[in-house]
């Protein structure tokens, strides 16, 4: 792929998309902080990181410990900011690294543009999904299907967001997710029929983060020559 002349493999508001498909919780995490780095100096342009992950309870900076003592699933501590949540097979996680420009530097502004994707993606379907005051997340009636917990180093940021299509709930049982009664935790599904695949969903969050952060994905790439001795193949 090409890199510019500032090192970058995109310019600034050009948005990366890396699909990884189904990735335990710790390589992903690890990448991210490569991807702060290297976004720091100047090395890469924006990444937006697409995957799900094996069940795992992440533990945001304002966790209370009781929240989590009955929980058997592995836990890990992690930089963001909110409280505990889970990962696992059926939902779609996100994780943005952005290097916000300064006319967008306010961590509550970054939160609701945030919710402000996945309430775009909902409307896709026909799904009127809200916001709750002084909560961060997204709702559908009463209940929440998508949690956002974020961490910002100097304007770059990361971490992300995780919506429910098609968890097992049950997993959230074993805690008080995101401080709050495991009941209100719903599935997309709940409300909507699904898509055979999560892509669509993933297509819809490039597409919104795109559209609320100002960005754009890169040119499709030309198709490479023919080979020696092979005859091009030309439409129509």
């Amino acid at each position: 792929m090409e890199t510019h002349e500032s090192g970058k493999r995109y310019p600034d508001g050009v948005l990366e998309v890396r699909r990884l498909q189904r990735t335990p919780f710790a390589e992903v995490h690890e990448l991210q902080r490569a991807l702060v780095e290297q976004r720091l100096r100047g090395e890469v342009g924006d990444v937006l990181l697409l995957v799900e992950h094996e069940p795992v309870i992440t533990l945001g900076r304002g966790t209370e410990r009781g929240d989590v003592a009955a929980a058997q699933l592995p836990i890990v501590e992690v930089e963001r900011g909110g409280e505990a949540t889970y990962h696992g097979p059926g939902q779609l996680v996100a994780y943005q690294i952005l290097l916000l420009p300064e006319d967008r530097r306010d961590l509550h502004r970054y939160l609701r543009d945030l919710e402000e994707v996945v309430l775009r993606v909902l409307a896709e379907f026909d799904v009127v999904g809200t916001r709750r005051p002084g909560l961060t997340g997204v709702w559908i009636g009463d209940r929440k299907v998508c949690s956002i917990g974020v961490s910002v180093r100097r304007w770059v940021t990361w971490h992300g967001l995780a919506l429910n299509l098609d968890v097992d709930l049950a997993h959230f049982a074993q805690f008080r997710p995101c401080g709050l009664d495991a009941a209100v935790m719903a599935n997309v599904r709940d409300f909507v029929e699904l898509p055979p695949t999560r892509l669509l969903y993933e297509v819809l969050v490039v597409k919104h983060l795109c559209e609320v952060f100002g960005l754009e994905l890169p040119p499709i790439p030309p198709p490479p020559p023919p080979a020696p001795g092979e005859l091009p193949i030309y439409p129509g």
